[in-house]
Order: C-alpha cells, then structure tokens, then sequence
C-alpha cells in the first residue's frame, strides 16, 4: 500500500514539475518575443518614415505605415540622384572595410599571441604601454600633423585606413582569448621543431574563429560607420568619399538649402528633412545588417571566452 502511495506522490511531483517548467518556458518566449518587438519595431519606423512625406511626418510624427496617400520615395530618389557618387561611396567603404578588417585581424592576433607567450620578455612593458594609451591621448593636433606632416597622408584613403587598424581594447580581448588556449600546443609545436609563425598559423589560428569573427565584426563596423577621419583628411581632390560621410554630406546641403530659402520668396515643396535622414539610416545600415548572421553564432563564445583570464 505504501508503495502506490510513494508512485502516487512521485506522479503528482513530476506533473507538478513539468507544469512548473511549461510556465517557466511560456514566459520566457513571451518575454524574448517583446524584446525582440522592442528591438524591430524602431528599425520598422525608420523603414516607414523613409518613405513618408515630410509633410506627413510634421502633421503625425512617425508612424509604422506611411499611408498609401504618404506614401514617396522623393528621399530616396534624392539620395541616389547621383548613383555614381553612391556606388563609388559603397565601393570606396566596402574595400576599406574588407582591407582593414583582414590586416587589423592579422595584426591583433599576432600582437595578442606574442602578448601571451611566457617566453616573451617584454610583455609585461608592452603591454603596460598599449594600456596606458587607452588612458591618455596626445589630442587631435599633434595626430592631424602626424598624419598630414609627418606621414604624407591628406586626400589618401590610407589616412583612414591606419588609425582603425588596432585598439587596445581588440589587442587586451585577442589577448585574453589566446590565454584560454592550453600552452602545452605552442609546446608540442616546439617539440616538433616548428617555428613561431608556423605554431600561430597552424595550431594557435584554428582555434581562434570565436575571437576573429567577434574582433572582425568590430572592425567592419568602425570602418562602415567610419566619417570623422574622412572630414579631417579628404578633400575635394577625392572624388569618392566613404558612405557615411557622403550621407552626411547630403543631409548637411539639403540642410543648407532649407535655412537659405526660408525667409526669401523661392518656394521648394516639401523638401526632405527628418525622412531623409530615415533614408540615409536604411541605406548605411542595411547592408552591414546582412553580415550579422554570419558572424552570431561566434559572437556570444568570442566575447565570453575572451573575456575570462586563463
């Protein structure tokens, strides 16, 4: 009798159980579906208001659906009215990108890897130098004439190519990841006679697809949303400028249009302000969107790897 008696409690325990973790699931999915709404439904109200009129945004404010009688693609029209500077603007940021990302990921990975050998002497001063000027920095002057003077970098994309390249922020995460890596591959590589270059390029590199796409798509971005370097260095003598400073650059002339016509008897009907720069949001953003999935799955693993001391 006491043994149907312990079955009984044992059932009634499980289903009480398996209740408890279907609660725990519905709301966990109820939560990460809000989330996700919270995270989607500001880039759906840029998409929208790109493609609203602007008197429509002044009369409503944003809205997710523009309206069939709002609805335009003046702004869209105005930011492709010269698609040679548009395409060359992509072309010019897309190889800039591709080029920086692969040689900052070289260059962060071997300054990471020597940062971690025990063998290596100066690390400890190396490394207290790389830190020290993520505290202080010489200030734009003295960085302008190092670049334009010193350098010979003005109307040079290179001039935007070189200050992107490493920070000590990637070289303290690269290096933290390679920690995580057992010293006894670099020995077993030793012990074969392989030298340091081959040890990082065939035992120490495969193992660091986490930290190369979570440092690469760090790098992608700051050279996709790059414009400071662009407005210090390139000129008119450049004839295709990186995408967002050539956005900026459009929304600064539309900009400049409306302050000179208003007050004066020169009419412009409905000239693109606020969806405008909806527009130039969709178009810098929505390409570098497309990378994101690639890199996910190694995104989460190369931020918390990395991050623990080994």
């Amino acid at each position: 009798m006491s043994s149907h008696v312990n079955i009984g409690k044992m059932h009634a325990t499980h289903i009480k159980k398996d209740r408890t973790q279907i609660a725990i699931t519905v709301i966990t999915y109820l939560l990460v579906t809000v989330f996700c709404l919270m995270c989607i439904l500001p880039f759906w109200m840029i998409i929208a208001s790109s493609f609203s009129t602007e008197d429509a945004i002044r009369r409503s404010g944003f809205t997710l659906w523009p309206g069939a009688e709002n609805f335009t693609t003046y702004s869209y029209e105005l930011l492709f009215r010269s698609p040679d500077q548009m395409i060359g603007a992509y072309v010019v940021t897309i190889c800039l990108a591709a080029a920086g990302t692969l040689t900052g990921l070289f260059l962060v990975a071997m300054t990471g890897y020597a940062l971690q050998r025990r063998d290596f002497p100066f690390r400890n001063g190396i490394m207290f130098y790389i830190y020290f000027t993520s505290l202080f920095s010489a200030g734009l002057v003295p960085f302008y004439l190092l670049m334009v003077q010193t350098l010979n970098l003005r109307d040079s994309y290179f001039a935007i190519l070189f200050p992107l390249l490493m920070s000590p922020w990637l070289i303290v995460l690269m290096k933290n990841f390679i920690k995580a890596i057992p010293h006894e591959i670099t020995e077993s590589g030793k012990i074969d006679g392989a030298g340091d270059f081959r040890i990082f390029y065939q035992l120490i590199l495969p193992n660091l697809k986490p930290a190369l796409a979570t440092i690469g798509l760090f790098l992608a971005l700051s050279y996709w949303n790059e414009w400071y370097y662009s407005s210090l260095f390139l000129t008119s003598k450049v004839e295709y400028r990186p995408l967002q400073y050539h956005l900026y650059n459009v929304i600064n002339k539309v900009a400049s249009l409306k302050n000179s016509v208003a007050g004066s008897n020169v009419v412009i009907t409905d000239l693109p302000g606020e969806t405008l720069k909806m527009a130039t949001a969709v178009v810098a953003t929505g390409p570098i969107i497309l990378l994101y999935p690639f890199v996910q799955k190694y995104f989460v693993a190369g931020l918390t790897v990395g991050s623990v001391k080994g």
